[in-house]
C-alpha cells in the first residue's frame, strides 16, 4: 500500500452484537483511541441478526458447571479447555457489565426464571439430562422494551460515544497484510461503487457473521439442498473468505445442525429472508407432511424448547424437514383461525423489515403464499402431491386424532385434532437457520489463528462467526458469546502497539 483512504486504530468489520460490543470495549479501555465499524448494509438494517433474534441472554454463574455443560454440549465436536475456561469465567462474570449498559442505555434489564411452571415461551434449560445443565442455566435474561432489546442497548451504548464512527453501505471486500508475516494492516472496502483502502493503526476485528445467507456456501459446506437465513440475509460468508484468504485455520463449517438448529420456516419470492413459522401453535389440526406426501414425524412436541431438536436412540437429532422436501403443512380453517402461522417477536422479516402478518392469515392466502381448496385432494393438485396418497395420509391422522392412538409418530392426544373444517390449506416449508457458526479459528484473546496455531498478528474475530459452539446449542448463548467474546476482542486489539 502506498496510500491510505481512511484510518483508525481499530477496525471492527460487522455492525451487529459483536461488532457493537468490541467497539464499546476497545472505546472504553482507551477513550483515546479512535475506532471505526464498517457494516455492508445501509443504516435502516444495521444490528444483522442479533437485532432479529429472541433476545436472550444466558447469563450463567458456575463456572464449573458451565465447562461441564458445555463440554457436553459439543461432544463430539470438542473445542480447546483453555478457549472452553476463558469463555465459562467471561459469561459467569459479565451480567452486571451487561446489566449497566441496559441502564446507560435508559432501559430495563429483565431475568425470567428457568424453574417449572415458567412461562415456556422463554425457553431455558434446553437439555436438562446432559452434565451441568441444571446448575448452569438457572434463568435466562433479556433487555427491554422488545422486540431488539439487547440491540437496541449496545446500540445506544454506540452512539453515546463520540470516539466510535460508522460507515454504512460500505463491504469489506479483503485484507491489507504482509504476505511474509500474515500481519494485518487494514482492509479493502467497496463503497459506491469504488475500493478504498483502510488502515488499521492497531488491529482489525472481524464480526461479519457466517454464511447462513449464501446458499452456495450452504451447499458447498453443510450439503443443503435448500436452507434460508432467518436474521440477516446478508450473512453472505464475506468475512469468511477473506479470512480464508489471510490463511486462518478454519473451525465449525459443517457443525451439526448448524448449531442453532434448522427451523421449520416459509419462504416467499418478496423477502430474501425466511419466516420463523409458529413455534407455540394453538390450532392442532395441521400435519407437516414431506416430498411423498406422507407425514415424516411427530409435528406434537414444542420443538421450540430444543431448538428443534428431537431425541432419538439417545442423540439430539434435527426436526428432519431438510431431508424429505418439498415439504408442505397441512391444515383447516380452525388452524388457519386461530393465530397467524409465523412468530410476531421475531425474525428479519418480521422486526426489521417490519411485515405484518395477519391474525386470521388471510392477508398471506391473497398473496398467494397459503394455497387453498375445498377438498384435500384438489389442494394436493395444487401443492403438487399425489392426491391419493395425501387424502389417505390425512384420513389416517384424523383417525389418530379422533381415537387418541398415532401409531405412525406417538404425537400425543392433546396435541392433535382432526383436520376436517374445510376449506383446507397448505403452505411450503423450508428449513431456516438461526445463525451458523462457522468462521475461523479463534484463541483465548480471540485472536485468529492460522493453520500452524499461530495468532495472525493483528487480527481478531467475534460473533457467531467461528464460535466455539461446536455441536447443540442453549438458548441464549449465540447473544452472550457475541458479549463475552467482543469485550475480549476489543481490549485486546485496543491495546496493540500502534503500527
Amino acid at each position: 500500500m502506498t496510500a491510505w483512504d481512511d484510518e483508525t486504530d481499530v477496525l471492527i468489520a460487522g455492525y451487529g452484537l459483536a461488532g457493537a460490543v468490541t467497539a464499546i470495549e476497545a472505546h472504553d479501555v482507551d477513550p483515546d483511541a479512535d475506532i471505526l465499524i464498517l457494516e455492508k448494509n445501509p443504516e435502516r438494517y444495521a444490528g444483522g441478526s442479533s437485532r432479529a433474534s429472541g433476545q436472550t441472554l444466558w447469563c450463567p454463574h458456575d463456572v464449573e458447571a458451565t465447562i461441564k455443560y458445555q463440554r457436553a454440549l459439543n461432544e463430539p465436536n470438542p473445542v480447546p479447555e483453555d478457549l472452553l475456561r476463558v469463555w465459562a469465567e467471561a459469561m459467569s462474570t459479565q451480567e452486571p457489565w451487561i446489566e449497566a449498559k441496559a441502564q446507560e442505555a435508559g432501559m430495563t434489564y429483565a431475568r425470567h426464571s428457568a424453574r417449572p411452571g415458567a412461562d415456556p415461551k422463554h425457553v431455558t434449560v434446553e437439555f436438562e439430562e446432559l452434565p451441568g445443565a441444571r446448575e448452569a442455566v438457572s434463568y435466562n435474561s433479556t433487555i427491554l422494551p422488545n422486540p431488539s432489546g439487547v440491540w437496541n442497548a449496545f446500540r445506544i451504548n454506540v452512539e453515546k460515544r463520540p470516539r466510535i464512527r460508522l460507515a454504512f453501505d460500505t463491504r469489506a471486500v479483503d485484507l491489507v497484510q504482509d504476505p511474509d508475516s500474515g500481519e494485518v494492516f487494514g482492509i479493502i472496502v467497496e463503497r459506491d461503487g469504488k475500493r478504498l483502502a483502510i488502515k488499521a493503526r492497531r488491529a482489525v476485528v472481524m464480526t461479519t457473521g457466517s454464511f447462513e445467507g449464501n446458499l452456495q456456501m450452504q451447499r458447498d459446506y453443510w450439503g443443503a439442498e435448500e436452507i434460508y437465513a432467518l436474521g440477516n440475509p446478508e450473512n453472505t460468508g464475506d468475512g469468511i473468505k477473506m479470512l480464508m484468504k489471510a490463511g486462518a485455520d478454519m473451525w465449525h463449517m459443517r457443525n451439526f445442525t448448524q448449531t442453532g438448529g434448522l427451523q421449520p420456516a416459509i419462504k416467499v419470492p418478496e423477502f430474501k429472508a425466511a419466516f420463523f413459522r409458529q413455534q407455540f401453535m394453538e390450532g392442532m389440526s395441521w400435519i407437516d407432511v414431506a416430498a411423498d406426501g406422507k407425514r415424516y414425524y411427530d409435528e406434537g412436541p414444542i420443538y421450540a424448547l430444543t431448538h428443534y431438536r428431537m431425541r432419538r436412540h439417545g442423540k439430539w437429532m434435527d426436526v428432519p424437514t431438510h431431508q424429505v422436501l418439498p415439504a408442505h403443512m397441512i391444515f383447516d380453517e380452525t388452524t388457519r383461525l386461530a393465530q397467524p402461522l409465523t412468530a410476531m417477536w421475531k425474525s428479519w422479516n418480521i422486526v426489521v423489515e417490519g411485515y405484518a402478518w395477519s391474525e386470521d392469515n388471510s392477508k398471506e392466502i391473497a398473496a398467494g403464499w397459503i394455497k387453498k381448496a375445498d377438498s384435500i385432494k384438489e389442494l394436493a393438485e395444487i401443492i403438487g402431491k399425489d392426491p391419493d396418497v395425501l387424502q389417505d395420509t390425512v384420513d389416517r391422522y384424523n383417525e389418530a386424532a379422533r381415537t387418541g392412538n398415532d401409531t405412525e409418530f406417538g404425537r400425543a392426544p392433546d396435541r392433535m385434532a382432526p383436520i376436517v373444517e374445510a376449506p383446507f390449506y397448505a403452505i411450503a416449508l423450508v428449513p431456516g437457520v438461526v445463525a451458523h457458526t462457522g468462521g475461523a479459528r479463534r484463541d483465548v484473546h480471540s485472536q485468529v489463528v492460522d493453520t500452524n496455531g499461530r495468532p495472525i498478528p493483528r487480527l481478531y474475530e467475534a460473533g457467531e462467526m467461528g464460535s466455539l459452539f461446536a455441536n447443540i446449542y442453549q438458548n441464549g448463548g449465540f447473544l452472550s458469546e457475541c458479549i463475552a467474546f467482543g469485550r475480549i476482542a476489543g481490549r485486546n486489539a485496543v491495546a496493540e502497539t500502534p503500527q
